[in-house]
């Protein structure tokens, strides 16, 4: 359902396209079988040919004509080479009995050569004619035995013979006559001197009944344009353009065409007003670019792409879509979701009301007992349709709908209280990329104060040496002691429009925290502002630890809306914003202009896997109006401006480097004799002291790649594709960005492994970092509520005397119902999880292990994949080591976010090659 599906032939249909396929031969084909095959040269004398020569009368009626060549008659001036081609083809794991009809029947056709036909095209050019060396088209006939073991690969061979001089045949021209795809894994070619020739693939080749033209596979062996051999120049810029397309028309979900668009599809206009949304991209709510699809505008807003909705997919480039194994994952993910969904929406309906949790223990029992449909008044049951299919659903759900218990309460059920707890996570949590040095007093905001009142913060001296054990603030601040988290200015200006929407209250928050000498932090202050109002001048109130019973609970309170606050920044910023959204361009832009045969995109795409695709996935149903992220986070349908006001604002590619983030945001210092040359300032800073472990594997791995391929600056900037590649990414693939000054340039060998490593890093590690975490931390609703639904009491006000009777009920009608904690929970379960196809940094795949013909550059893949399991070990140590008090101690989770590798499911660990959930 999530995406492009083969159309079903029926066994009828098939005859037909089998019929059509061998008209394609009609009166014109030679079929020859060849004595048995050795890689050798041979003199064409040699040989014994039998052609069956296929014709057609009038009528249409097929007859046959075996004709035996003497060996008087296949003399040649020339040698001839006896070359066999391979081509291994994945079947679907699951199939329906039609399919595997479908199967046998385009097995027999491929077996007797009218299903595929192959041409190799040589790197070298004809030198009488100056064109390229080509083969005979020849069809693909023929089965070999399962040589791998494995059902799901078949395998078939086409033999033909070139001339001796034919050269490196370095491309093939691949011609699907069935009716339907099919996915081809890889072609080697046999027959050669310098032994078999590779040509992975990976990928959908369409049938020639969807689109005409025929593919284009090129061998593993790496090329930058300037080494383009004669014989493959013309191809390889006509493989590009047909990866560009032309901008036109909607696009088929067959077709591989890169481009771009701006995010006018995230709403839904035409199903009313309250689903319009703003697009993104441009002046006035600049954001990156996405892929186009070119569907037709909505009918109420010409400016507004037409929706998709589920089950129907969303066009993503063929290649790009989820292969069947992790489709099969995420449909079973999404399917859980769905009844996480359901059941407390059918509870919710039934009881009339979308109740809130009244005690922490009903938290409790979504992980003893799951949650289970209430049976109310029989009345209410008899309005269903299917009382039945209500009662199975029941019975799924006491056995389905039981969450797993998240490591953040596993090991202790009341970390969460606990002051250090909610500090150690801006430093090994889901969310650590936020918390800055205090380098600055008094606080002052960049707003506009004639709009949102005076910039200086109502967080004083006086509050902050409250708590600093009799330290100056100056003293704290010379000596590191002192840190914040602040999202006061991207937040006010929204948090008017939020609080108008219902069921939604949010502040603008700063935080500051204090090192202690243990070296953990302690919050010592909270400031939560409103902005002002026509009546009121704006509102910011201090809150600070205190020791009696209601400071307690205010002080719970006032975490309780940092938390929520950060967890949407978190979602909408740090995640969404900062590694899927920016991601997709480079994607985009490698496609388009980046031929198969560039090293760079050789070294970039295991880092594109699904990416595309879970994109398109979340612009269909988690960031779309009215969808999860809007349902569940405290900005609701502004949602996206806020992300688009986080790119305006704060969003530079450069600081998009992990050392150079760190140092922005004052967490470490320049030092050259450190690794990455920088030191941190918080020593134990678990995500930060993991991540550079894997940014220097990564930069170390990039540098021998690119100095391996790039002699001196000057190949890099003479080659057309890099540079274009580059462009395309500043002028259209963040277009609204291209005048930023702080754009690297691209002149040497460092500026090139300085970006690759900042977008191979983004698509795993920083990614692995901020998304695996989701569950683990987030599946205890109270740890980090997505949304706030009341401001704090204040005396004066009617509420505070029922806070004051019950400040547990209090702080339980703030946070998500029931409905919006399982509804969350269900996604960041889904969110969590590793599929069982998941590729790991530093790790090959089988599928994709003849990825480049290079000794030296394997070596170094094996040099880098070494590294990255010494990293392991390390981070294992690091967790065990009880002087680093933020990943270890009694009951505190250990740091895994980054540990390389992992199993299946939810794990809170592993660092995938790319954005791949």
């Amino acid at each position: 359902m999530f995406s492009a599906k083969p159309p079903i032939s029926t066994p009828s249909t098939t005859a037909s396209a089998f019929i059509s396929a061998t008209s394609k031969f009609s009166n014109c084909i030679t079929t020859r079988t060849q004595l048995p095959l050795l890689p050798r040269r041979r003199r064409s004398t040699a040989s014994r040919t039998v052609r069956a020569v296929i014709s057609r009368d009038e009528k249409g009626v097929g007859t046959a004509t075996v004709v035996v060549d003497s060996d008087s008659l296949a003399l040649s001036p020339k040698d001839e080479l006896d070359v066999r081609v391979v081509l291994t083809i994945r079947k679907k794991m699951k199939e329906k009995l039609v399919e595997k009809i479908e199967d046998q029947w385009e097995s027999f056709v491929n077996g007797i050569g009218c299903g595929i036909v192959v041409q190799l095209v040589s790197e070298e050019i004809n030198p009488v004619t100056k064109t390229e060396k080509r083969s005979a088209e020849t069809p693909v006939r023929g089965w070999l035995p399962q040589a791998s073991g494995n059902p799901l690969l078949a395998e078939y061979v086409a033999n033909l013979t070139v001339q001796s001089d034919f050269g490196r045949p370095g491309a093939i021209v691949i011609t699907n006559l069935h009716s339907k795809e099919f996915y081809l894994m890889e072609i080697v070619i046999h027959g050669f001197s310098g032994g078999p020739v590779s040509f992975p693939s990976n990928s959908w080749i369409h049938s020639c009944s969807d689109n005409p033209q025929s593919r284009i596979l090129f061998s593993n062996q790496a090329y930058l344009p300037s080494q383009t051999p004669d014989g493959l120049k013309d191809l390889r810029e006509e493989d590009l353009i047909c990866l560009r397309g032309d901008g036109q028309g909607e696009r088929k979900m067959f077709e591989r065409v890169y481009d771009y668009a701006t995010y006018n599809d995230l709403g839904n206009p035409d199903k009313g007003e309250d689903l319009a949304r703003p697009n993104l991209g441009g002046n006035q709510k600049p954001y990156p670019r996405r892929c186009r699809t070119g569907r037709p505008p909505a009918k109420s807003d010409p400016a507004a792409e037409g929706r998709v909705e589920k089950p129907h997919p969303i066009y993503v480039p063929r290649d790009e879509a989820f292969e069947e194994v992790k489709q099969t994952t995420f449909s079973s993910g999404a399917l859980r979701a769905l009844l996480h969904n359901l059941i407390p929406a059918l509870k919710a309906a039934l009881s009339s009301s979308d109740r809130q949790f009244e005690c922490f223990s009903d938290i409790d029992q979504l992980y003893k007992v799951g949650v289970l449909l209430e049976r109310d008044e029989p009345k209410a049951t008899t309005k269903l349709l299917l009382p039945s299919i209500m009662s199975s659903i029941m019975n799924v759900g006491e056995r389905f709908l039981k969450y797993e218990v998240p490591s953040i309460i596993s090991r202790d059920r009341f970390s969460w209280l606990r002051d250090n707890e909610f500090a150690r996570q801006t430093l090994a949590g889901v969310n650590p990329v936020d918390i800055e040095r205090l380098r600055e007093f008094p606080i002052v905001s960049k707003l506009d104060p004639a709009v949102y009142g005076p910039p200086e913060s109502a967080i004083t001296k006086e509050c902050i040496e409250h708590d600093l054990n009799g330290m100056s603030l100056e003293e704290a601040m010379e000596n590191d002691r002192l840190f914040i988290l602040d999202y006061h200015d991207l937040l006010l200006p929204y948090v008017k429009k939020i609080n108008s929407l219902k069921g939604r209250k949010v502040y603008a928050s700063r935080t500051i925290f204090f090192h202690t000498r243990c070296g953990t932090l302690r919050p010592i202050a909270i400031e939560l502002s409103l902005p002002p109002t026509a009546s009121n001048p704006p509102k910011k109130r201090v809150y600070t630890r205190g020791h009696d019973a209601t400071s307690h609970w205010v002080w719970k309170l006032a975490k309780a809306h940092v938390c929520s606050v950060d967890a949407g920044v978190h979602q909408l910023v740090n995640h969404w914003l900062r590694t899927h959204a920016c991601m997709e361009p480079y994607i985009i832009a490698a496609h388009r202009q980046l031929s198969f045969m560039h090293p760079i995109f050789k070294l970039l795409h295991p880092h594109m896997r699904y990416t595309m695709e879970i994109n398109a996935l979340a612009r269909q149903s988690l960031i779309n109006g009215g969808g999860i992220i809007e349902a569940c986070f405290s900005p609701g349908k502004y949602s996206l401006e806020l992300s688009s006001a986080a790119y305006k604002s704060v969003w530079r590619f450069d600081m998009e480097a992990l050392p150079a983030d760190l140092i922005r945001r004052g967490m470490a210092v320049e030092d050259p004799s450190m690794p990455c040359g920088i030191k941190l300032v918080i020593e134990d800073y678990p995500y930060a002291a993991d991540g550079l472990l894997i940014w220097s594997a990564i930069q170390d791995w990039v540098r021998d790649y690119v100095n391996h391929f790039y002699t001196n600056a000057e190949a890099v900037t003479s080659d057309v594709e890099l540079q274009a590649w580059w462009d395309e990414i500043k002028n259209k693939g963040h277009a609204d960005k291209k005048d930023e000054p702080w754009w690297p340039k691209l002149n040497t060998q460092e500026d090139l492994i300085s970006i690759l490593t900042i977008m191979i890093w983004t698509a795993s590690g920083q990614h692995a970092a901020v998304n695996f975490g989701q569950y683990p931390f987030g599946g205890y609703m109270p740890n980090r509520p997505t949304l706030m639904k009341k401001l704090i009491p204040q005396e004066d006000e009617p509420d505070y005397e029922d806070f004051i009777l019950n400040p547990q009920y209090t702080f339980l009608s703030s946070v998500p119902s029931q409905l919006q904690a399982t509804q969350i929970m269900a996604v960041q379960d889904t969110l969590s999880t590793h599929s069982p196809d998941e590729e790991y940094l530093g790790q090959l795949h089988n599928s994709h292990s003849h990825w480049i013909k290079d000794r030296q550059i394997l070596n170094y893949f094996e040099k880098f994949s070494a590294k990255l399991v010494e990293i392991e070990d390390i981070i294992h140590k690091r967790n065990k080591n009880f002087h680093l008090k933020n990943r270890s101690g009694a009951g505190v989770p250990p740091y895994e976010l980054l540990l390389p590798t992992s199993g299946p499911g939810v794990t809170g660990r592993g660092v995938p090659n790319s954005i791949s959930i």
